[in-house]
């Protein structure tokens, strides 16, 4: 049976809480069960750079990992799955060896330039690269430089986009080279117009003196 975001989130504890503090209603009437994932998810999806990954160990203790790549790098599967391709890091195996006991994850996709956050919950799974040459193909990045280790991929199970509150304004190093790059484009169009006029100047100078 399909869950919405609020079914998996907010515990009795929480709800109690909701409901001094005056928010239960406007969430009950807030969120439905998950169907899918929606055009305006895949494209924002599609696009982002890195995300957050919380997993839960052995010990009942959270774990938040980075994971990050070029822009596309989190693949879109179908309406409910979302995967990549894991690189080997620092090798403390921390969230891949969490997801051997426990499989539930907590995603946060951030974009901080619009100030935007997508939530998700569900579930991973962890395949060896050589299980599945159709999903290796798939998830595969042309001339990236680094060297996968598994492939991970998410059931996705409840999803929200998050208030934009309190999000600090953050450019990536892409996003100023195109902002750079169209100022500057804008700069060369001025001192073209400035040299012509400068040259029409000179020539009406010019001709009053004859």
């Amino acid at each position: 049976m399909a869950k919405s975001y609020a079914d998996i989130a907010f515990s009795q504890a929480s709800k109690v809480l909701q409901k001094q503090m005056g928010s239960l209603e406007a969430y009950e009437r807030r969120y439905t069960p998950f169907e899918g994932l929606g055009e305006r998810e895949i494209q924002f999806i599609s696009s982002i750079e890195s995300f957050y990954m919380a997993t839960s160990g052995e010990n009942g203790y959270p774990y938040i990992q980075h994971r990050g790549g070029p822009a596309g790098f989190l693949k879109i599967l179908d309406g409910n799955r979302i995967g990549f391709m894991d690189f080997s890091g620092n090798r403390q195996y921390i969230s891949a060896g969490n997801l051997m006991t426990n499989e539930k994850v907590s995603l946060f996709l951030m974009d901080y330039a619009a100030k935007r956050r997508l939530k998700i919950y569900g579930t991973a799974g962890l395949i060896d690269l050589h299980d599945d040459d159709a999903l290796f193909d798939f998830l595969a990045l042309k001339d990236y430089p680094a060297r996968p280790e598994r492939m991970m991929i998410f059931h996705v199970e409840a999803f929200d986009w998050n208030c934009p509150k309190h999000i600090p304004v953050r450019y990536s190093v892409h996003d100023m080279e195109r902002i750079t790059k169209e100022k500057n484009q804008y700069i060369s169009k001025l001192e073209s117009e400035i040299e012509v006029l400068k040259l029409e100047l000179l020539r009406l100078s010019q001709a009053d003196k004859i």
